[in-house]
């Protein structure tokens, strides 16, 4: 019998720019009291590690350009906001009330560049804005890499996001980061059950994982950016959270 537990890490407290997130979740690991096991994956809500990287921004301080302010007549947005989005995106691909669909200069396709006001404490008095790390796969690396040292096992890292999808409604968490994992399982060749070999199956396991832990995370103020699945490995070549991006040349919608 097959099995997976996804337990949430209490005590992550709130994170801000230069912490050690390794140092700190390793802290809570150790309050629980709980010992990361070989093939442990930690899911960390990208929020505490856009936090610790100090990936914010003033909206007081940014001056729109006119394409920000046509853009943010159309979208009803903050052209401030929107300006930060514009830096964070290589093209928009929709523009409508309340909407605002951009690829992201790492390739996502996602509302606002990822760019989020929510759950982010300001210190100024005005809006701020939390982006995306600048390289999500390498801030898992580093955080593999850190916890191995303070913990003595390597767990696999996946950073996610909650992601909207094209013709579902609600939103669901995906990777945008990891290490040391199968971010992406090419499953064609294998056989089905009856005999025939698989043509297309590719398995996005880091976003089935994610999106699993989010539901432990929850999207609003449960406070349980770090979450602990035990169970879930799977035998398949590492690949990063990159593979998962189809590439334009295989963009139907774009």
């Amino acid at each position: 019998m097959r099995t997976a537990v996804f337990t949430a890490i209490p005590n992550v407290p709130e994170i801000a720019a230069g912490d050690d997130l390794a140092s700190i979740i390793a802290a809570a690991l150790e309050a629980m009291p709980l010992e990361l096991e070989a093939g442990d994956v930690l899911v960390i809500a990208q929020k505490i590690v856009s936090k610790a990287e100090g990936r914010h921004a003033n909206l007081d301080s940014i001056t729109p350009s006119e394409r920000a302010r046509a853009i943010a007549q159309i979208t009803l947005k903050d052209p401030r906001l929107v300006e930060l989005i514009l830096s964070e995106s290589t093209r928009v691909l929709r523009a409508q009330r309340n909407v605002l669909i951009v690829r992201h200069r790492l390739g996502f396709v996602m509302a606002n560049a990822g760019i989020d006001l929510s759950n982010v404490r300001s210190e100024s008095g005005g809006p701020r804005a939390l982006l995306l790390p600048r390289d999500p796969d390498a801030s898992a690396e580093e955080l593999r890499t850190a916890l191995r040292h303070l913990r003595g096992v390597e767990p696999g890292i996946i950073i996610s996001d909650s992601f909207g999808r094209p013709w579902r409604n609600g939103v669901t968490n995906v990777a945008l980061g990891a290490a040391g994992v199968p971010a992406l399982v090419d499953r064609r060749g294998d056989p089905d059950l009856y005999g025939r070999p698989l043509q297309v199956t590719e398995v996005a396991w880091a976003d089935a994982v994610a999106a699993a832990a989010g539901l432990m995370m929850g999207e609003a103020a449960e406070g349980s950016p770090v979450v602990l699945a035990r169970g879930v490995t799977m035998r398949a070549p590492v690949r990063s959270a990159n593979s998962l991006i189809r590439p334009l040349d295989e963009d139907l919608f774009q």
